[in-house]
């Protein structure tokens, strides 16, 4: 009772994680142990945060560039939304399996080859003359952006020492919004510049460089791998899955389905509608989605110093998501000047994020003690997934040219994040009476 009565501080925004995980650093809580020297987490932490932006970077390698791609490939919206959703389906099912690659060969193997097939995606990008050759391609970005949550996560939990797990995981998460923020800003001038082709290509060259980097800064990624878990005595199968019974956690994970939905229209279609909408030069597109993605991760700075009291993450999340919602519909019903439209996606962007810190805590409240990991896993599958729906419904309103549904689309889907906040805790409450 004392941990959830605590203040809820900029720390605090990775607590959820840091409970599940902190018991696996066995090395750093033994009795008696040497300090770690904060050099060297300092690096390993760097390392973590560079390999987790650059995931996030190939995530959004296409979709900047889909009004080219359109063009270059003669293909509808729908068509190249359908690639994003080759990518995270795929991303979905590699995720499952790296995990068990990572207990058994360790993560930097894993982490190279992660990091080796989204260079080799970025070079297929750029190198295809089809369709079909896009496709292949999004199958291998996927598979290599599904290593990294596993990877990452080992790394932070057996190695990162426990005082500063905290700050191990705030930097893993910003880094994710950073890698958001600059594929846009450096693919669209590029784009601009000299060609698609150019800008896909630097992006290999950049994930090559990050992958040399990890090379020969491989011995502070050096991880013994995981010795194989015995079952307790009497344990089976079907008590593993008990967790499913918890409705709670399947209204999480619709919250989270939700929310990627919400993301990859952001992410892939709303820049290019709002252009369409109010006349804006092509080149403030990637300024969008950048200033949301950097506001995104100023928010979320803000919401985890803010929130106090953890009975009220509902209200948090609900009136981050309600101002977001409010703006989308600004943004699709309203005729603004040019260069207003990055201001309010800057502003949209930061009421998503400071709703991040208390989302979480929503998770951590309707999680029991002894199924973390299995619940998380369920739950933040629903990001992958989301991501590869939202694509196919919102690519056909783009391909319709219906920008003013678009955005009131996504307002529905934000406003769907304030209801389902809310019902996550009229379930737990419910749950708890009947307990």
């Amino acid at each position: 009772m004392a941990t959830g009565q605590c203040l809820w501080n900029w720390r605090s925004v990775c607590q959820v994680r840091v409970q599940y995980h902190a018991p696996m650093n066995t090395a750093t809580l033994a009795p008696g142990a040497a300090e770690v020297p904060l050099r060297q987490d300092a690096s390993l932490i760097g390392l973590i945060g560079l390999a987790h932006l650059t995931s996030h970077f190939s995530q959004l390698l296409l979709p900047p560039l889909f009004p080219w791609l359109k063009d270059a490939f003669n293909a509808s919206y729908a068509e190249l939304g359908f690639l994003m959703t080759i990518f995270f389906v795929v991303s979905c099912a590699v995720q499952a399996l790296s995990g068990f690659w990572v207990d058994r060969y360790g993560p930097r193997p894993v982490l190279y080859l992660g990091l080796s097939l989204l260079s080799l995606a970025a070079f297929g990008f750029a190198a295809s003359t089809s369709y079909t050759m896009l496709m292949l391609f999004a199958v291998v970005a996927g598979m290599g952006n599904g290593v990294f949550h596993p990877v990452d996560y080992t790394l932070i939990n057996r190695k990162v020492s426990a005082p500063r797990l905290g700050h191990a995981y705030s930097v893993h998460g910003i880094s994710g919004y950073l890698g958001w923020a600059v594929a846009p800003a450096l693919l669209v001038p590029l784009a601009l510049l000299y060609s698609w082709r150019v800008a896909l290509a630097v992006a290999g060259l950049l994930v090559l460089a990050a992958l040399l980097l990890c090379w020969g800064q491989g011995r502070r990624l050096a991880l013994a791998p995981s010795a194989p878990a015995r079952p307790a005595a009497g344990a089976s199968e079907e008590g593993k899955l008990d967790f499913l019974r918890i409705p709670a956690v399947w209204v999480c994970f619709a919250f989270f389905f939700i929310f990627a939905m919400a993301l990859s229209v952001v992410q892939a279609f709303a820049p290019e509608a709002a252009r369409q909408l109010h006349g804006m030069p092509l080149a403030l597109v990637a300024v969008c989605l950048t200033a949301y993605m950097v506001a995104s991760a100023g928010g979320m700075l803000v919401g985890g110093f803010l929130v106090a009291n953890p009975a009220h993450s509902e209200r948090v999340v609900g009136g981050g998501f309600a101002v977001a919602a409010g703006v989308s519909l600004v943004l699709g019903l309203s005729s603004l000047p040019p260069l207003a439209v990055p201001v309010l996606f800057a502003l949209m962007g930061f009421a998503a994020g400071f709703a991040g810190p208390s989302r979480d805590l929503l998770i951590k409240r309707s999680t029991p003690e002894n199924a973390s990991g299995r619940v998380y896993g369920v739950v933040y599958s629903g990001l992958d997934i989301g991501q590869a729906v939202s694509p196919l419904i919102f690519g056909l309103l783009m391909d319709q040219q219906a920008w003013r549904a678009l955005f009131v689309g996504l307002a529905l889907v934000q406003l769907a994040l304030v209801v389902t906040a809310f019902r996550v805790r009229r379930t737990r409450r419910t749950v708890a009476l009947a307990a």
